[in-house]
């Protein structure tokens, strides 16, 4: 798309500039084409930043974003489809997601395109039970609050951490329903009946690691997928982190 995007500029130049800004062959479910000058200014948008043409991007972004956007500003012309990621919230769902970004430098503008990154990896699980194991230790109440506030630091793509306390088998903080937090654990199943809650607890018990799969609700496809679940027992707390895969793959 980015390419029919560029050529499509060069022939037309500002008059394609409306054309990339409404519905039509330069907008695809949630992929669109957008357009920068070589300040940041927004010149056209075919997805929610249509709502940002003719201000400028960099004055509005954080610092982290801002910083990716001034690079990616400083490409030359004729060095052809660059790359780029960060963090942007996707429309569809509501939640901020890791998008990559294709996008190219003609003449004073910058053309560019992109897609989410919904779907986390096993290391990606594994990277942020680590991260929310080692919060816990440090601070287990701060930690919790967090994780119930959906800070951004317990949340990527479609993983989301959830807390036990093991002494009374409730859940203490849940990243995606904080509806849970309070409820017993124990009596948690999955759709089709599988218990999860027990044999969770019952493994931490053994040992102070482990794994678990069973069906249940990504938070941003909304359908039923197979959860496989890290968990980790730091203390009295049993802190679990699982990353989704589709039924059927």
């Amino acid at each position: 798309m980015l390419e029919s995007a560029v050529a499509y500029y060069r022939e037309h130049k500002a008059q394609a500039l409306p054309v990339f800004s409404r519905q039509g062959p330069f907008v695809r479910g949630n992929h669109y084409v957008y357009v920068l000058d070589i300040n940041g200014v927004m010149l056209a948008s075919g997805g929610p930043s249509a709502s940002l043409i003719g201000s400028n991007l960099l004055e509005q972004l954080p610092p982290e974003l801002k910083t990716s956007f001034d690079e990616a500003l400083k490409v030359k012309e004729g060095q052809g489809i660059q790359e780029a990621e960060y963090h942007w919230t996707n429309w569809q769902t509501g939640r901020t997601e890791r998008k990559r970004v294709l996008f190219q430098r003609v003449d004073d503008v910058l053309l560019g395109a992109g897609y989410f990154i919904s779907k986390a990896s096993p290391a990606h699980a594994r990277d942020l039970l680590a991260k929310a194991a080692a919060a816990v230790s440090a601070g287990p109440q701060q930690t919790f609050a967090a994780i119930n506030s959906e800070n951004l630091a317990f949340l990527q793509d479609d993983l989301y951490v959830f807390v036990v306390d093991m002494s009374t088998s409730r859940y203490v903080a849940h990243g995606y329903n904080q509806r849970l937090v309070g409820t017993d654990f124990r009596r948690v199943k999955d759709p089709q009946g599988k218990p999860v809650g027990e044999p969770m607890l019952a493994a931490a018990k053994k040992s102070n690691s482990g794994e678990y799969d069973y069906l249940w609700e990504n938070p941003l496809s909304r359908k039923l997928e197979r959860k496989h679940t890290y968990f980790r027992r730091v203390g009295d707390y049993l802190v679990s982190v699982g990353y989704y895969e589709k039924v059927g793959d």
